[in-house]
């Protein structure tokens, strides 16, 4: 029943009083969400060296003219008053202005009245009013304006923030007030996974309290070493879903499984080694085996080198990829695959196939881009110095803190100095080395286009080219063709029935929509009379169904076609074909056509380039294909940093730098750095053990 105490109503302790999800347990405030959106005065200021005058202030910036100089509207108006009364200075770099003056700017005057004289047409005199401040003004913009581009340009300005009711932790304080071992219930949520196992396991309970805690607390501390035991004890147990990667999210639904203890069930895990280190791998592979012999079936689709030597049996697919695979190559113990000639994967296996070691490595020089005191998530102040001109590799068990030095840190702030692009940047003091580069590409694996008229070859800008070559064609020229007849997004060569898309969505309104070809033109997208011009028997539609290599083969005679295709094979994708939608590429293919599309351009040597596990759902041979590629970077002069896990790339890196020891708390620190072989002496390093077996 409800209690009281010191003028605090408490009520009856139910289950749902401890969830952030039920009206009786969440903040009045955020709803349980525990966050807010708020205006960030970061984000309003575009350079911290600007004055107010040069552009400093971001919404402020269309009320000067290019002198200078204020215009005649209504915010400029009150800009003159607010300098005229306040002595606002508008020529001083914002960094250099008193607090006092910034803070009059961003949040208001506190009810001190303004006086804004207003001329414009009809409209004229002075007019009291109160300035609420730039943070106030947009928010209150954002929430009553109903146009969407109004809209979007206001939340550039937004950031999410910690509800000032709550703090950030969602639930009520007299929720909050119950503890156990001196942690409420969100105290133990925001632990890492092996913190709560420690901290539950640890503690002393006597009496009754020992007798009705038992079961409860078995339970809880079994199914947290389930999760240990995939390799996930550094995720705290608050980590939101939509932060978690795919193979954290997979490893999840693994433990628990485990932890149901089921028997006689099929399980099909997909490559669900991703972002594992070397160290936790095993640990997965204990619980895979675990499931096993309680007498459960597990097929895993996968392509490291630990999995499926621990497997019992292997079904090999090949022997090429795309229209040249699609066979069962081999099948058998790992031991009868290494036997097997036929198989490129027992060949890899055995040895007899390997990705050599570099015999000479580049030398790490002068010119390096440093990040100085970086503290993001849990960076622990490092500061971490990227020799350029090398292949760099970033490593460090799952959770170390690899992408939030170099994705949330490196690029963002790279990005802005290089391309003034509006990204929000981890925690850090400085980058510096900036003059050495020219410009920062992150080949990340999001997809190349949201629909399907985006594909490989419009990505690559072939498209481009093969266009322009049909509209050259002598029949072309006959008929007046240009080189929009043979877009599938312009009226004239496309069929108008289904706009170009090849199909039509049949709606089916409580059902998902359907989608069938179109009838009119078969799903070929152009009309009847695009199609009747063809080079060596192939329409325009023709060449969009053809794999890369088949497209190579057709257009051998035409550098600049040709040019492109030679890099999506350089890349290991000669199987991809060039009208592919974009939609129906996993992210490991995107990421090897944005590399393509990079490689075809002429490059400057003096770009940096970041992939963050590019390994991901590769063979040994195409890992073999792409780290080519990535050398032929650096050869250019570029500089290539890659996150990774894979030991074939790892020892193929000219320079390491590797954070750790351990995930999460644990984390954040650099454990070593130098060369691989550097780095495999070190003893404090887990992937300097690894990479010791192979340097």
């Amino acid at each position: 029943e409800a209690r009281s105490c010191c003028g605090i109503a408490y009520p009856e302790l139910d289950p749902p009083l401890f969830s952030f999800n039920s009206p009786l347990g969440m903040c009045p405030d955020c709803n349980g969400i525990g966050s807010k959106l708020a205006m960030d005065a970061d984000k309003v200021i575009a350079a911290d060296m600007l004055s107010i005058r040069q552009g400093a202030v971001i919404p402020w910036q269309n009320h000067f003219s290019a002198k200078g100089r204020l215009n005649g509207s209504w915010t400029a108006e009150q800009l003159r008053a607010m300098q005229r009364q306040w002595q606002v200075d508008f020529d001083t770099p914002w960094k250099r202005l008193p607090k006092r003056q910034k803070d009059l700017i961003l949040y208001g005057s506190g009810g001190r009245e303004l006086t804004v004289t207003w001329s414009a047409e009809k409209i004229q005199g002075a007019y009291t009013t109160t300035y609420e401040g730039l943070l106030n003004t947009l928010m209150r913009r954002y929430k009553q304006t109903e146009s969407e581009n109004a809209k979007k340009y206001y939340s550039r300005f937004l950031s999410t923030r910690p509800c000032d009711t709550c703090g950030g932790r969602r639930l009520k304080p007299e929720v909050l007030a119950v503890q156990v071992g001196g942690r409420s219930i969100i105290d133990l949520t925001q632990m890492t996974i092996r913190e709560a196992h420690d901290f539950l396991t640890g503690m002393r309970l006597t009496g009754n309290r020992r007798i009705i805690a038992a079961e409860l607390l078995k339970e809880i501390t079994g199914r947290l070493g389930f999760l240990i035991n995939v390799g996930l004890d550094y995720l705290s147990l608050s980590r939101k879903g939509p932060t978690l990667s795919g193979g954290e999210s997979q490893r999840i639904r693994l433990a628990s499984q485990v932890g149901s203890e089921l028997t006689g069930v099929l399980y099909i895990l997909d490559e669900p080694s991703i972002g594992l280190h070397q160290r936790d791998n095993i640990k997965l592979l204990n619980t895979l085996a675990h499931l096993r012999d309680i007498g459960n079936t597990l097929i895993v689709v996968e392509h490291d080198r630990e999995t499926m030597a621990s497997s019992d049996w292997i079904v090999d697919f090949g022997p090429g990829a795309g229209h040249l695979g699609g066979e069962i190559v081999a099948q058998g113990t790992p031991r009868q695959i290494m036997r097997r000639k036929t198989s490129l994967t027992g060949q890899y296996l055995s040895g007899k196939a390997a990705i050599a070691t570099p015999t000479v490595r580049r030398t790490a020089g002068s010119r390096r881009i440093g990040v100085a005191d970086a503290t993001e998530n849990n960076l622990d102040h490092i500061s971490v110095e990227i020799p350029l001109g090398l292949l760099v590799s970033v490593t460090g068990v799952s959770g170390a803190g690899k992408s939030t030095l170099i994705n949330q840190i490196l690029y963002p702030a790279l990005a802005g100095g290089l391309h003034n692009a509006q990204l929000e940047i981890g925690h850090h003091a400085a980058i510096t080395g900036l003059k050495h580069l020219d410009k920062v590409i992150n080949i990340d694996q999001k997809a190349i286009g949201r629909t399907p008229r985006s594909n490989t070859a419009t990505y690559t800008k072939v498209f481009d080219f093969i266009r322009d070559f049909f509209a050259q064609l002598p029949e072309s020229n006959m008929r007046g063709y240009k080189k929009g007849r043979y877009s599938f997004n312009v009226k004239g060569g496309r069929c108008e029935a289904c706009s170009g898309d090849g199909y039509i969505k049949v709606e089916m309104h409580f059902l998902a929509d359907v989608y069938v070809p179109c009838e009119t033109c078969r799903g070929k997208r152009f009309n009847d009379a695009t199609l009747e011009i063809r080079y060596k028997d192939h329409t325009i539609a023709d060449v969009l169904d053809l794999s890369v290599l088949q497209a190579q083969a057709l257009f051998q005679n035409h550098p600049q076609i040709r040019r492109i295709l030679d890099t999506l094979m350089d890349v290991g994708l000669g199987y991809i074909k060039l009208g592919q939608a974009a939609t129906t590429l996993s992210g490991g293919e995107a990421q090897r056509i944005k590399l393509a599309r990079e490689l075809a351009k002429r490059a400057t040597g003096r770009t940096l380039y970041i992939l963050d596990e590019p390994t991901t759902g590769l063979h040994f041979q195409d890992i073999k294909l792409l780290l080519a590629v990535l050398q032929r970077l650096v050869d250019s002069g570029n500089t290539v940093v890659v996150i990774e896990h894979n030991l074939d790339v790892i020892k193929t890196a000219d320079w390491i730098i590797d954070l750790g020891p351990e995930g999460g708390k644990g984390g954040g620190r650099v454990v070593a750095q130098g060369t691989p072989e550097q780095v495999a002496q070190s003893p404090a390093s887990y992937t300097g053990r690894f990479l010791k077996q192979m340097c």
